[in-house]
């Protein structure tokens, strides 16, 4: 029972004076029972708005999950119906339909109207449940216009109805039909006496929730789909007969996963493994006071030992995106708590131990920090324990402090074990585990010195900056582009041939690392790389911001020719893996420099003096068309080896000038078919590449080999 105290405003305006003298014990409030509830719903379900809507829908599942959990229920069904009502039925134990004796009203009436009552106080009806203030079910009967249950329980069905909290009869269905209150749990029909289980629904009471709140189908197939994984074995059925699905469509979803949380953690991860799904498990016990419900009926202070089990399932994957959803007894936990900061803390603990010990990390190196080691890390962590300490009814934050020890003890235990393990499997996978620990330790520091080059430099900043960066001077990053050119000769002509108000250059000498099969170390301390991720300033990997990106449009401008190929190639496999963010957005670009230039002799009035074509078929067919309509062109056809061969008024003309250039933008259609292809093509299993040359090697057109 709970009692809020307020002051009406009509005794503020009638029956007080302004010096408070008439202030007296007539003018409280006392709110009984479920009067709370509806008075300050905001208390109990958050909000009154969709977000309120929904957890009202969860306290009724979870007590139905809650059965599950004791290996009473295996299959649960939620339904949405067409009349706006929604209905949970479980084949659990049943509500309990016996007089409870200090109230003298039924098992079902008890939990449904009174606050903070229900079998999960004393420790004998649940080990470990979601519903834990014993005030979910009583709170979404307050806030409901029409609540009917059912309990097959003893060869019977049992019903029973309730308005707004109340209990009574309806004279027929939906929410707004006659009501008499005061009628209590009645038998309604006989059922084979193995059936067991309990049916309610309930049809939210607008007067409480806002005009526009909503289930959303989407949230509920989720919800299922994640207790499914954390239940296994339980089956889940939602039925939309309203029409919440696209379209107005309606259907049934059914969900069951007999893998457990090993299976919720491969569902979550979204990048290729560096390990195995790791699955550690443990327990410890702590000690607590609380009120515990005696045999006289009274709450008598009591010291309990609580048993607090852990169940993680963890892997470590190429990306650099971190995962952790936590659970206690199945109830997410979005917000963490204890149990996920002693997770984080053992994590990094741990495994700053063992680099240490394996001679990882060099002397000079700081720790790893914990944001490095969970980089790429996707974790499922789940602790069952009874009566756990929540903030709040909406139970996003696990208080129990106990947690951050225990989860802490048994991650670093069995964490440890797994770095260290002496098998060959394992220890690969470890040793993978942790240099991807180290690299994201080295690559933040070096995002932090090259902070200072991510934003663009004044005339006398400008030192930072590589020496061969002819910059440009605007500072609208819309507007500039930054030409990456292949070889000083040709950076000589683009100089000339550019706009420098917009235009800035980037020379690189030779073919750069492959980063594909080099560690993030060796591809900062190559020159050219250092030096375009310098240039652009927006850092690299997990740290790129491109927010930051110093140009709107960064252009490969290489030659038209196999090795001006290759160097596009590695300039795309680095822009891939430590710039991708720039190539998803579509800012990189590969200039198309012609082929072949066509001299026209003595051209007709508004016809070009010189023709530019960018391959030997466009070539072919431009002379042919030529030929047809008797235009003359000189024999000398220049043939273009590179960039350099240009004269800057016709680099300027074929490929630089925004009005008449033609640019190849570079898109990431499909991420995974392109992983696949640049490890395929750059990375460091060689014998994958040596068979796809040997099998593509029929199908090359041989003309096309420059040579």
């Amino acid at each position: 029972m709970t009692a809020e105290t307020s002051v009406p405003s009509t005794a503020l305006l009638a029956g007080a004076d302004r010096d408070g003298s008439n202030y007296t014990a007539r003018h409280l409030l006392v709110l009984e029972g479920l009067e709370a509830v509806r008075k300050r719903p905001g208390m109990y379900i958050g909000s009154t708005d969709s977000r309120g809507l929904m957890h009202c829908l969860w306290e009724i599942i979870d007590n139905s999950v809650d059965e599950a959990l004791g290996g009473y229920c295996d299959h649960i069904e939620v339904i949405l119906h067409d009349d706006a009502s929604v209905e949970v039925r479980d084949n659990g134990r049943g509500i309990p339909v016996d007089v409870e004796p200090k109230t003298g009203l039924s098992g079902v009436e008890v939990v449904m109207t009174k606050l903070h009552a229900g079998g999960k106080f004393g420790g004998g009806a649940y080990a470990a449940s979601g519903g834990l203030h014993g005030v979910g079910a009583s709170v979404v009967n307050a806030l409901s216009a029409r609540l009917d249950i059912e309990v097959d329980l003893g060869g019977h069905t049992h019903a029973i109805s309730f308005r707004r909290g109340v209990p009574g009869t309806f004279a027929k269905a939906g929410p707004d039909a006659k009501f008499e209150a005061g009628s209590g749990l009645r038998k309604v029909k006989k059922v084979p006496k193995s059936r067991r289980g309990t049916r309610v629904r309930y049809w939210a009471d607008r007067q409480i929730f806002l005009k526009d709140a909503k289930l959303s189908l989407d949230n509920l197939h989720q919800r299922a789909r994640q207790t499914a994984f954390l239940v296994p074995g339980l089956t889940i059925v939602v039925r939309d007969e309203f029409g919440l699905g696209d379209g107005g469509s309606k259907g049934e979803e059914s969900f069951r996963f007999d893998g457990g949380i090993s299976e919720f953690c491969e569902f979550l991860a979204g990048d290729r493994p560096v390990c195995d799904v790791l699955r550690f498990s443990g327990q410890g016990s702590f000690k607590e006071t609380v009120p515990v419900l005696d045999e006289d009926g009274q709450m008598t202070p009591s010291e309990v030992t609580r048993d607090l089990g852990v169940d993680v399932a963890l892997r470590w994957g190429t990306g650099y995106d971190t995962t952790v959803r936590s659970f206690v007894n199945i109830i997410a936990t979005p917000k963490g708590g204890t149990h996920v900061a002693g997770f984080e803390q053992a994590v990094a603990k741990t495994m700053n131990e063992v680099l240490r010990t394996k001679k990882m990390l060099r002397v000079a190196e700081d720790d790893i920090v914990k944001d490095d080691a969970l980089e790429g890390l996707t974790a499922v962590v789940t602790v069952r324990l009874a009566e756990p300490q929540f903030e709040g009814q909406t139970k996003e934050v696990l208080g129990t402090s106990a947690a951050r020890r225990i989860v802490n003890n048994v991650i670093s235990r069995e964490l440890k074990a797994f770095l260290t393990s002496t098998k060959r499997d394992a220890a690969q996978q470890a040793r993978v585990v942790m240099e991807k620990a180290v690299a994201a330790a080295r690559t933040r520091i070096a995002a932090r010195q090259h902070k200072d080059a991510q934003r663009r430099k004044t005339a006398l900043e400008s030192s930072s900056l590589p020496a061969k960066l002819a910059d440009c001077r605007s500072d609208d990053v819309d507007r500039s582009e930054l030409f990456i050119v292949e070889g000083d000769s040709a950076l000589g002509t683009a100089k000339l041939a550019r706009n420098s108000e917009f235009q800035a250059l980037l020379p690189i000498r030779g073919k750069i690392l492959n980063v594909q099969k080099s560690s993030v170390t060796d591809m900062l301390k190559n020159a050219e790389c250092g030096a375009i991720i310098q240039v652009i300033g927006a850092g690299s990997g997990r740290t790129f911001d491109i927010d930051a990106a110093r140009y709107g449009k960064i252009i490969m401008m290489t030659d038209a020719d196999v090795d001006g190929s290759h160097i596009r190639t590695l300039l795309l496999t680095l822009f891939h893996r430590y710039m991708r963010p720039m190539v998803e957005a579509g800012r990189v670009f590969a200039a198309v420099p012609p082929l072949h230039r066509i001299e026209l002799v003595q051209p007709k009035k508004g016809q070009d003096k010189y023709v530019y074509t960018y391959s030997d078929r466009e070539l072919r067919d431009k002379l042919m068309e030529f030929q047809s309509k008797n235009i003359r062109y000189k024999d000398s056809i220049q043939r273009y080896k590179g960039l350099g061969e240009m004269d800057a008024d016709q680099l300027a003309e074929t490929t630089m000038d925004p009005r008449r250039r033609t640019l190849r933008r570079i898109n990431l259609t499909d991420l995974d078919s392109a992983e696949q292809v640049f490890d395929l093509l750059m990375g460091n299993d060689v014998a994958p590449r040596k068979e796809f040359i040997s099998s593509s090697a029929a199908t090359l057109d041989r003309s096309r080999i420059d040579a």
